[in-house]
């Protein structure tokens, strides 16, 4: 595990595009596999994933400290593009396309101890969920349970989401405390 983990800290596949920091985070125990979608600018800088606005509200929604959080043996944080992929029109660039094909079936085989995997944003849920995706992210978080005990399904906990988040009361009422519940009993 460490040496695949060295390799991903080292990985330059996609270097002609963006400057590679890839940020991950697992051990061979890791019960809860958190897989996003690529490091912000401040994450990006600091190497240490979820350290931002967006994590604090996540370590929020799965009612956890930042010790259970970065705890390895907890949750291994495995994100759809490891790298900073850049700054778009209307915010950051979608995550690159070569990492999760690359690195994360290596890292799963690796994680003998998961018990669920929180799939947060459209593209891990594409990635993860393929034809069982629903149309649209809200449709997708809106019927979690389909996705259980394997997955648990989450819209990104960004400040941006903040209208999303007020346009869809149910999801703090009906799934957060789920979530909660889940994430508890497992750590």
């Amino acid at each position: 595990m460490e040496s695949l983990l060295r390799k991903i800290k080292e990985c330059k596949i996609c270097e002609e595009h963006i400057v590679p920091n890839p940020v991950v985070s697992a051990n061979k125990k890791s019960k809860i596999i958190i897989v996003g979608q690529a490091p912000g600018t401040k994450v990006h800088q600091s190497g240490i994933p979820w350290d931002d606005a967006s994590g604090k509200q996540l370590r929020k929604w799965l009612n956890v400290t930042d010790e259970e959080f970065y705890n390895t043996n907890n949750f291994g944080i495995i994100p759809m593009g490891f790298c900073y992929p850049g700054k778009g029109k209307t915010g950051d660039l979608p995550p690159r396309k070569e990492c999760a094909p690359q690195w994360h079936q290596p890292l799963l085989e690796e994680i003998s101890e998961v018990k669920l995997i929180i799939l947060i944003g459209m593209y891990a849920q594409n990635y993860y969920l393929k034809e069982k995706a629903k149309r649209t992210l809200t449709e997708t978080v809106n019927t979690f349970e389909e996705y259980l005990p394997n997955y648990f399904v989450l819209p990104h906990p960004s400040p941006r989401n903040r209208f999303w988040l007020a346009k869809n009361p149910w999801f703090e009422k009906d799934v957060l405390p789920v979530l909660k519940r889940t994430v508890g009993k497992l750590l």
